[in-house]
Order: C-alpha cells, then structure tokens, then sequence
C-alpha cells in the first residue's frame, strides 16, 4: 500500500525535512544580513536554529537505512561518508557565523563556505539516493528547491514575530524574503508540471503515469496542499506585508510553514516510497 510504503520510509523524509529547515533558513540569513536591514537578533535566532536543526540533521543521517524499503530506489552507500562531513561542516561553519553576527562582524567567505557545504550534503545525497549521475541531477534540483522553500518559510515566519517587537523595523526585509518565498514555490509549479509530463525519477513511468493509479492520491495532495495552496498564501503575505500589516502577514505565513511542510514531506515520501519526483 502506499502509505506503508511512504511510512517505511520515514527516515528519510524526516532527513529531509531536517536538512532542507536548516540550509533554507540560513541562507535566508545570508540574504536578508547582506540585503536589507534585518536586526542583528533576528539574524542570530535564525543562523542558531539552522545550527541545531543541522546538528539535528547530523545526527539523523547516521540512522539512515542502507535500503529503501520496497521501491525503486537504489542507494549508494559510498556517498554516505562525504554526505555526513559536508552536513557537519555546514554546522560548524553556520555556528562559527553566529558568533560573528553576535560580535557585529560581517563574514561573507564564512557564510559562502557553509553555503557550500550544504550544496555539497545535497549533493551526495542526490548521488547517494539517484541510482546514477545523470538522475542526480533532477534530484538535486529538486532538493535543493525542497531546502529553499521549506527553510525560508521557516525563516520568514520568524522574521514576522520580529515586527511584533521591532516595530520600527522596515518592511524590506520581510517583503524581500516573502518575495522569493513566491518565486520558490512558483518555480515548485513549474518544476512539479516538467516531472510529471516527463515521468521523471526512477519509478514515474510514463508521462503523466503518475496522476492516475496508486499514488495518484499523494501526488494530487503535493499538488493542491504542497503547492498551490502556499502560492496563493505566498502572494497573499507579500501583499500584507507591502502594506506594513505585519501581524497579517505573520499569519499568512504560519500557514505556509504548515502547508509548505506538509508538500515537502509529500514530496520526499513520493520519492522514497515509489521513486516519484513531484
């Protein structure tokens, strides 16, 4: 059954979750630090939460299952050693940026090298979890916007609580990170319709295989729950925010953390359970 066969696969779903929380987020500090005027506590919050969440993160990928359950996915494990490194890196270079934002420094080539970092994490686990080179590529892709959407989600919702007590605080920085927000989960549409009329990953079949049959159900939630519900939020707090309604815009973008979560665990479980980019 497929919600057996996503439920098996748990493990991965919550390394993704992890993950994509953690490099989202801080490179939501990256931009919003080098950007705009976010406050010095803001950006410190945030870069620590990507920090525990990563560590988090860590420690989970050493509980990975060397198979996944039941699907198509074939793993490598040779890339599990890399992955782990790149992950803790990220942690101990996101970590080291906390301290220079507490200490008012600016560190771009610190920030650049755990921005690489992450990439890298994504990338062993592309090619760990693809079955070959020329499938890693979509799935980094498809990770990495997975990270994107997730983790600024996560980062605008803090960045909105913010305002409750900054009141002060201009509006550019919510308006530019809720802006991208928007174009992540677009370029999500646009990057769900390529992989179904393509059938891409391992196990999706023919074009357009996947909106009917076993998985349809998920597939059809990834698409309404997962994206285009948060397009419309997305559009929705950019507005609110535009016109300084911040405790509207806050709210708006509660939702997303929930909705945009929920697509990015449909999404991952897709993956993992039936070898399904969506």
């Amino acid at each position: 059954m497929p919600a057996e066969r996503i439920a098996e696969n748990l493990a991965f779903i919550n390394w993704t979750v992890l993950a994509g929380l953690a490099f989202g987020s801080f490179a939501a500090v990256v931009l919003a630090g080098s950007r705009t005027p976010a406050t010095r506590g803001f950006l410190a919050f945030t870069a620590s939460c990507a920090v525990l969440i990563g560590i988090l993160a860590w420690l989970s990928d050493q509980a990975l299952p060397v198979a996944s359950a039941g699907t198509t996915i074939r793993i490598d494990p040779s890339f599990d050693a890399p992955r782990r490194a790149a992950l803790g890196l990220f942690c101990i270079l996101a970590a080291a940026d906390v301290v220079a934002i507490v200490r008012r420094q600016r560190a771009p080539i610190l920030e650049a090298a755990a921005l690489t970092a992450a990439v890298a994490t994504l990338g062993f686990g592309a090619l760990a979890w693809a079955g070959s080179p020329l499938l890693a590529i979509p799935l980094l892709l498809q990770l990495a916007v997975l990270a994107a959407a997730t983790g600024g989600v996560f980062a605008a919702m803090i960045l909105g609580h913010w305002y409750l007590v900054t009141p002060k605080l201009p509006e550019a920085p919510l308006i530019l990170i809720s802006r991208i927000l928007l174009g992540v989960v677009g370029l999500q549409v646009v990057l769900f319709a390529v992989w179904v009329a393509t059938g891409a990953g391992p196990g999706g079949g023919g074009p357009f295989a996947v909106l009917v049959g076993p998985w349809a159900l998920f597939v059809w939630l990834r698409l309404i729950v997962g994206l285009l519900f948060p397009l419309v939020v997305s559009w929705a707090a950019v507005q609110t925010a535009r016109s300084r309604s911040m405790e509207s815009a806050t709210g708006l973008l509660y939702i997303n953390v929930g909705t945009i979560a929920a697509g990015t665990i449909l999404a991952a479980g897709l993956y993992f359970g039936a070898g399904l980019l969506v």
